[in-house]
């Protein structure tokens, strides 16, 4: 009985240590490699999810896609991209700087990926909201950073977050404070190793990052190009709701009106050319299609590939 029991524990422990959830998942963009890694989920509010919207209305549509009514999980995914020579990290997650049980898994995931710390030759920052730059506070993590990374960010992220405005806004109570701590410890951080653009840069073979606004003033996406196929990386620019909705206006939208532009603009672009959409929020693994559906759009995940 006492074997028994220990083989039990053995294969819990087992278990639990790889993780059975999956929390990553790997396709290529012609010689591009991508992984996507999921660093959790953090719970908001439903009325983030489009703080403009008739209540009835909101709510409604949480009913229709078979979610709560008061509460949100929001994915956290972040990607790794390979490409001449070079391994990209595009957004950092959440950290533990302000400690969530469900969010914050980066760096423990990057490991059980195989992916050395040591190895990441560029970090691209979509936008410096702390579930972005968090990983990068985490005790330990700048230690193991090679000393010639560079940090790819719009120039204009940089100069909002010296004096960053939350008048527009709609967030819950804490949150616009916890978000300036994290920037201004970002900023005394690491500001030595960025590379600012004023527009877009290409970080390496088919892999350029291009400045958006919206969301944040310097908010980008990453484009990834290679052997006539196509991923876009969308940071926040898009939510779950935002195809149905697109003028919904999600409460961490620091030019809400912009914000809606801009996507709806993207989402256009996506449908028209058929190319491939990975979104920080959307439910991991985050890997679709953007259908038009009359004035509005219709998210087509991809099929999984194994």
């Amino acid at each position: 009985m006492n074997e028994t029991i220990r083989r039990t524990q053995q294969q819990i422990s087992h278990a639990v240590n790889d993780e059975l959830v999956p929390s990553r998942y790997a396709l290529r963009i012609g010689e591009i490699d991508v992984l996507v890694i999921s660093d959790g989920v953090l719970t908001l509010p439903g009325a983030m999810l489009a703080h403009n919207a008739d209540p009835a209305t909101r709510a409604a549509w949480l009913k229709d896609n078979f979610l709560p009514p008061d509460a949100f999980d929001w994915a956290l995914n972040v990607v790794v991209v390979r490409s001449g020579g070079r391994t990209i990290l595009v957004d950092a997650g959440m950290g533990v700087e302000f400690p969530l049980p469900r969010a914050g898994q980066l760096v423990h995931r990057l490991e059980s990926a195989g992916i050395d710390l040591s190895s990441v030759t560029d970090v691209v920052l979509t936008h410096m909201h702390m579930d972005h730059v968090g990983g990068l506070l985490v005790d330990g993590v700048k230690d193991q950073l090679r000393p010639d990374l560079q940090i790819h960010l719009a120039a204009a992220e940089v100069k909002f977050w010296e004096a960053p405005d939350f008048s527009r806004v709609s967030m819950p109570p804490g949150f616009p404070d916890a978000l300036r701590a994290t920037g201004k410890r970002f900023l005394n951080e690491y500001r030595s190793r960025f590379r600012t653009f004023d527009e877009q840069y290409e970080v390496a073979p088919g892999v350029v990052v291009c400045r958006t606004g919206g969301h944040t003033p310097g908010h980008s996406v990453v484009r990834l190009s290679s052997g006539g196929e196509r991923l876009t990386f969308a940071g926040d620019l898009v939510f779950t709701v935002g195809f149905e909705h697109p003028d919904w206006h999600n409460g961490f939208e620091h030019d809400p009106e912009e914000a809606a532009r801009v996507r709806v603009r993207l989402l256009r672009e996506l449908a028209a050319n058929r190319e491939l959409l990975v979104a920080t929020h959307m439910p991991f693994p985050s890997v679709g299609h953007v259908a038009v559906d009359g004035d509005a759009f219709r998210w087509v995940p991809a099929i999984w590939d194994y």
